[in-house]
């Protein structure tokens, strides 16, 4: 299923798993294991921030693409998302 992974971290914890290159390794092993379709990174409220559009292929591995960003100390959510063709292919099934 194709997901939506956010994490954000904040400027002191952010600043420390960067100069130790710790956040550089989450990261790199994350892309590496999980291969998303989409990086992006930015600041939300105040965070240092990155958005993957990846593909979940199974529920078991949250705690293995999450864990290593808890460890950091980021905040971490993972939703669901569609492509506008997905979102196409719902409709049609919902009968819309």
């Amino acid at each position: 299923m194709r997901m939506l992974l956010r994490t954000h971290l904040d400027a002191t914890n952010g600043s420390e798993a960067i100069k130790s290159g710790a956040l550089q390794k989450v990261i790199g092993a994350f892309m590496e294991k999980f291969k998303p379709e989409a990086v992006y990174f930015t600041v939300e409220n105040g965070n240092r921030s990155g958005l993957y559009v990846f593909d979940l292929k199974e529920s078991r591995q949250m705690p293995e693409l999450g864990e290593p960003f808890f460890d950091l100390g980021c905040k971490v959510t993972l939703t669901p998302c569609m492509t506008p063709e997905d979102l196409r292919a719902g409709w049609a099934a919902a009968g819309l």
